[in-house]
């Protein structure tokens, strides 16, 4: 028989999975924990919107035959010549792979950055950044070090803008919970660009500073972080933000395994994959999700997104089965929803389907979505089991 092994259940590895359980066909996927999680949705567990157990779904709650294996590991490596991927309790052999670790954070050489802030990387992080945010500021209520009320972000991108919508929300009612002024918190976001959001239209981003700016938060652009000590985060031209809480969302690359394996890889660690999402190295491996250096026709990569990895997983398993079966494979060719971006439970910004939309709107579309993956991956029976908890409407 077959060996299929799909390593990873993020978006892609899930899809992928999904797949191949519909269809019958035998598969083992190995992933670090028994459940996915909602990557799109960390910033809610992170800021305080709800448990992190509102975000994970149980792998064999998606997963319905039983010739569909989980394997609970935590993968270490990939030996191409004996076609085995290496975990921390065994090996796993494969005939085919589909390989969809995702990503690490990026910390483009900036010293002291990796060692000395909080990332969003998965679900126990995001929840460890809330605690870390709640111990912070009973320290405070002890000593009176507003030190402890000063949180700082790094980065303005999507993960950077939704988490510090989400404190905003959120910080105030911890506040009033421990008799603490909302007004000696300090929320600041430091990109180094000129702008925020480089995904969302241009006439938008003054709606999310505004929107922002009134909760309390402070944008600061055009900002560059040359160095980060333990509390202290340093800025070009020398000056410094003490802060009890440090969160870097300012990137992203691939999962090494990929490099450390010998792999055709992009300058973010990414494995270049012909157009069916065969890497350009083995044929009988499928690189997808974020760890997919994917092009268009016109040779631009696609962004590593949610949407564009659930779209890759369930194509590489599509034709990892024409494979099998001796039929034609498909390209990839994406359907792009849109963007959008979240400003707490009740606002936010983005476009659906090239339209920009803002507000309640765009804060209605971001809930719908929860249900659109849900359906998705699981159909009904995952979006009536699971919907609830996850949004907020």
């Amino acid at each position: 028989m077959t060996k299929i092994v799909i390593v990873g259940a993020g978006y892609a590895g899930m899809a992928a999975a999904a797949h191949l359980d519909k269809a019958g066909t035998p598969f083992t996927i190995v992933n670090n924990h028994d459940y996915h999680y909602l990557t799109t949705l960390l910033h809610e567990a992170a800021g305080g919107r709800g448990p992190g157990s509102n975000y994970q779904v149980p792998i064999k709650e998606v997963l319905r035959q039983d010739s569909s294996e989980l394997v609970v590991d935590q993968i270490t490596g990939i030996d191409r010549n004996k076609k085995v991927v290496v975990g921390q309790s065994g090996e796993y052999a494969y005939d085919y792979l589909i390989y969809g670790l995702g990503w690490v954070s990026e910390y483009f050489g900036i010293k002291g950055l990796k060692e000395n802030s909080l990332s969003i990387t998965n679900l126990d992080s995001a929840v460890g950044i809330r605690e870390h945010i709640e111990n912070e500021f009973k320290a405070y209520v002890k000593d009176g070090d507003k030190r402890h009320l000063r949180i700082a972000l790094g980065g303005a991108g999507l993960t950077g803008i939704e988490l510090m919508g989400e404190l905003l929300e959120y910080l105030p009612q911890l506040c009033k919970s421990l008799d603490i002024p909302f007004s000696e918190v300090d929320v600041q976001c430091i990109e180094a660009m000129p702008t925020i959001l480089p995904m969302v239209a241009p006439h938008l981003r003054p709606y999310v500073a505004e929107t922002l700016t009134k909760k309390g938060g402070k944008l600061r652009t055009n900002t560059k972080i040359m160095e980060v000590t333990p509390g202290v985060v340093h800025l070009d031209g020398g000056e410094t933000v003490e802060a009890g809480t440090i969160v870097w969302t300012g990137g992203v690359r691939a999962n090494p395994l990929l490099t450390e394996a010998g792999f055709t890889v992009d300058r973010r660690g990414r494995g270049k994959v012909n157009s069916f999402l065969q890497s350009a190295d083995d044929d009988h491996i499928f690189i997808v999700g974020d760890s997919a250096w994917a092009e268009d026709e016109n040779g631009k990569p696609f962004p590593p997104t949610a949407q564009m990895a659930e779209q890759m997983g369930a194509l590489a398993a599509h034709n990892l089965l024409a494979q099998l079966n001796r039929q034609p494979m498909k390209s990839f060719k994406p359907r792009n929803w849109g963007t959008l971006c979240s400003l707490g439970s009740e606002v936010g910004v983005g476009d659906a389907f090239g339209v920009p939309i803002k507000g309640v709107t765009a804060a209605l579309a971001k809930e719908g979505s929860k249900a659109k993956y849900l359906w998705e991956l699981g159909g009904m029976r995952l979006a009536g089991n699971r919907t609830k908890q996850m949004m907020r409407i």
